[in-house]
């Protein structure tokens, strides 16, 4: 299985490390003509995981999405979901032949599916050829070689041990599930609440109180992922509290920053521009907002969110009613 993968940024960047490892070819597409010359010539992307270096001897890159798409049997998107309808748009090749691993952690704007479903309603790839990627793993860790772990999820489970193989290596360890529907929904939800547990800290609230709000967030979670994908599963495994966890607490968390300036009084706009970086919570916020309704699910913890975020609430009032309805 020859793997590709599509996105310039830190976790596209931390993939193409981890497959380069122990595979002698990655097929690496980014957007940026002058980043792709930066690294053939001195083998580490500019603007992310700066300090990584590449075995770039490995790696085809380029930024031409057929030819790499192409070349590939298997390909991991790990795009800010924002872009991923922009970054198709380039494609001319079908998918329906590829095996389709997502690493994004959002839902894909207008349409309101997740990256597994998009893949199959718009692209026509077959569910069994689809697959997804989630924690707990920050970048910002695999750039450091610090052991950490990845579930890789396929209805399909051979497709999932061959990627899982391919990720596999020292310092990274890889599970393996059929939960496609509720691991992609748990990566999107970790970014809402760690935007959350953001505002709080940013506000001033605790560590017991940040306690609180994640074992309410694993439990509002769990109602979410049971009412729309009900199959057996145990939300404390590493792939839903895990993910939640270090999203929730880790400094290298980009939705746990961006909560915390929300939180210390900055505008969203000015939150955005200072990080420079995508919080993919800011967007789910108000996607999952529509599928909550759709099945009529209490999630206060979402909806503090989507309050403060895009009906422009007072946070400090929003997180105090908010507390008054946690245990």
């Amino acid at each position: 299985m020859k793997i590709a993968v599509i996105g310039g940024g830190s976790w596209a960047t931390a993939i193409v490390k981890i497959l380069t490892e122990k595979n002698d070819y990655v097929g690496w597409w980014m957007r940026n003509e002058e980043n792709v010359l930066y690294i053939k010539r001195f083998h580490n992307n500019p603007h992310y995981l700066s300090s990584v270096e590449l075995m770039t001897e490995k790696i085809d890159i380029s930024t031409d999405l057929d030819h790499i798409a192409e070349e590939a049997d298997c390909l991991i998107f790990a795009v800010p979901s924002a872009f991923l309808k922009d970054v198709l748009s380039q494609l001319k090749i079908p998918l329906h032949d590829k095996v389709i691993f997502s690493a994004i952690k959002g839902i894909v704007p207008d349409e309101n599916l997740i990256v597994g479903e998009f893949f199959n309603e718009k692209y026509q790839v077959p569910l069994e050829q689809i697959g997804v990627i989630t924690g707990p793993c920050h970048a910002e860790e695999v750039a450091l070689e610090r052991l950490s772990y990845l579930t890789v999820a396929s209805i399909n489970t051979q497709n999932a041990a061959l990627v899982g193989e391919k990720l596999s290596n020292d310092y990274i360890k890889t599970n393996i599930s059929d939960d496609i529907y509720g691991t992609e929904y748990a990566a999107v939800l970790k970014n809402i609440y760690a935007l959350v547990a953001g505002i709080c800290h940013g506000l001033g609230y605790g560590d017991n109180f940040q306690a609180v709000l994640v074992s309410n967030a694993i439990r509002e979670m769990k109602r979410f992922i049971k009412a729309v994908h009900p199959i057996k599963r145990d939300i404390s495994d590493s792939a839903y509290l895990g993910d939640l966890l270090v999203t929730a607490y880790s400094q290298f968390s980009r939705n746990r920053m961006f909560g915390n300036m929300i939180g210390k009084g900055y505008t969203i706009r000015s939150a955005m521009l200072e990080m420079n970086m995508i919080a993919e919570g800011y967007y789910a916020a108000s996607l999952i907002r529509e599928v909550r309704k759709a099945h009529d699910i209490k999630m206060p913890i979402a909806h503090a969110a989507y309050k403060i975020l895009y009906k422009k609430r007072n946070p400090r009032k929003v997180i105090a009613r908010l507390a008054e309805k946690m245990d």
